[in-house]
């Protein structure tokens, strides 16, 4: 996908978060893709033509490196994500496809089915995670590096086909017990600095060491290939200077694209098939559904 294409699908994406409007009429056929990551759980949905209808997101901790950690948790923020696609949308939506990062066991794989399940969707499939980064990037030679809370996930990409994954901890949770422990503050409050933009510039220097980690294992699953893009995505890599600190801590050309946060959760529901969701049954007030 070209950089100004890109941008155009992740601004459309931006407009159909949970704050945007209901469309005049509801959706035929949609596609859904949730996003269990380490600090937000995401939901998507798309039009059968791949236009983005609606997002809504939270912020969650109920995985850890890939693993989840918390099931009641993670199952209760889906289920509120897609009641409010679902009221926005006025349908019900039927399934949904996930995805995990590359390299965990396939027990933990099928706790992400599970979580859709119980959510009351049926798991219309999985994907690893920087696979459905690349459906959105498109990159034909390079890698997809999806930088998690907990985890950072790589797919090599030769020929636009995905050649090799891996997937390592180090991520933006990370980050924020580097700043936790440097100023000797709770880790709630570090993760509240890490996101503000008026404190991002002073906090650089200590967080750039995880960066440059990040950027070892890079440099590690890509050598043997022709690395001409390093696309990173994930709303870790959001942190400014983040880019720069992978390109020269590895040599390697590294860029964030527009709204990392949202790459992964459209990639997940491009992979989707669609399907034909059904109307939303309405009650009157005070009535049992």
């Amino acid at each position: 996908m070209s950089t100004a294409s890109l941008a155009q699908t992740m601004a459309a994406v931006e407009a159909a978060v949970s704050t945007g409007p209901r469309p005049s009429s509801p959706a035929r056929v949609v596609k859904v893709g949730v996003d269990l990551g380490t600090a937000y759980t995401v939901l998507v949905v798309l039009d059968e033509r791949d236009a983005p209808l609606a997002v809504a997101y939270e912020r969650a901790d109920v995985v850890r490196d890939g693993v989840v950690v918390d099931f009641v948790g993670a199952t209760d923020v889906v289920r509120r994500l897609k009641a409010d696609v679902e009221e926005r949308l006025g349908v019900r939506l039927g399934a949904a496809h996930g995805a995990y990062p590359p390299g965990v066991a396939l027990s933990e794989v099928r706790a992400v089915q599970h979580v859709i399940e119980a959510a009351e969707m049926d798991c219309s499939g999985l994907v690893d995670e920087p696979t459905a980064a690349n459906a959105v990037l498109g990159l034909r030679d390079g890698a997809v590096v999806d930088v998690g809370g907990g985890s950072t996930g790589i797919a090599v990409v030769a020929d636009g086909k995905v050649v090799h994954t891996a997937d390592e901890a180090t991520g933006g949770t990370h980050l924020s017990l580097v700043i936790a422990g440097a100023l000797g503050i709770p880790l709630e409050e570090a993760e509240a600095l890490k996101t503000d933009p008026a404190e991002q510039a002073r906090l650089l220097p200590l967080v750039r060491p995880v960066m440059e980690k990040v950027a070892g294992i890079v440099v590690r699953h890509t050598r043997g290939w022709p690395m001409p893009t390093v696309a990173l995505v994930g709303g870790s890599v959001a942190f400014p200077g983040f880019a720069d600190a992978v390109a020269e801590a590895s040599g390697l050309d590294a860029a964030v694209p527009v709204s990392p946060l949202f790459v992964t959760p459209l990639g997940i529901a491009l992979h989707a098939p669609a399907h034909e969701p059904a109307p939303v049954l309405t009650h009157p007030r005070g009535m049992p559904r």
